[in-house]
């Protein structure tokens, strides 16, 4: 019996271990946000050298936030789609917010200077944030650039609504065939439930 105890209590500290492991992450040990969850707010430094948060926005419905970089082929692909979106949905309540999370010092065309470079290029009209010290990207679970999280405001905070990709193909815009982002925001627009939440991002991993 006592043999059976300690078997008993060595397999539900496996389990228990597996668990653990499980949830180990990205840099900071945590999977990231599901859907549902309510996304913390930050404090990044623009690329205009102002710091940008998501309580900055008081009249926002909500927020799309994409992790992306100067250097990624797919982040750059997506680009003129990222300018695009913040066009569409800014003025509805769904502004686009950027976070540059590459370590400068892995990747220096990720650096602040360089994104102030680029931003000016494209001529971005959305904020483009520098995760500096690597903090915000580990708590949403980014793993690609570009990875999509679009928030939601409700009484609880800022609710992790779709996570992913912008659609279904990073690399051409014009075989682009299911824009599950754009699909997410209009279903919240129109008060509906959304059809896919979940997305696979397709992209480069983010350097650290």
């Amino acid at each position: 019996m006592k043999t059976f105890k300690v078997l008993t209590l060595l397999a539900v500290l496996v389990v228990l271990s597996a668990f653990a492991v499980n949830k180990i992450g990205n840099k900071g040990g945590s999977q990231g946000y599901v859907i549902g969850d309510i996304a913390t707010d930050f404090s990044l430094k623009n690329v205009d050298g102002t710091p940008v948060s998501l309580s900055d926005y008081d009249d926002a419905k909500g927020f799309i936030v994409v992790f992306t970089c100067n250097t990624c082929p797919f982040s750059v692909a997506n680009e003129d789609r990222i300018n695009a979106l913040d066009a569409k949905y800014k003025n509805a309540g769904y502004p686009v917010i950027a976070i540059n999370p590459n370590n400068p010092e892995a990747k220096p065309g990720d650096s602040y200077e360089e994104m102030i470079v680029r931003a000016k290029e494209k001529q971005f009209t959305f904020p483009y944030l520098l995760d500096e010290g690597q903090k915000v990207y580990p708590s949403y679970g980014a793993t690609k650039t570009p990875h999509v999280y679009l928030l939601q405001k409700t009484a609880k905070g800022n609710e992790v609504k779709y996570i992913g990709a912008i659609d279904d193909n990073s690399r051409n815009a014009s075989a682009v065939k299911e824009r599950f982002l754009e699909n997410a925001v209009n279903a919240l627009l129109e008060g509906k439930e959304i059809a896919v939440k979940e997305t696979k991002a397709i992209g480069c991993s983010i350097k650290v």
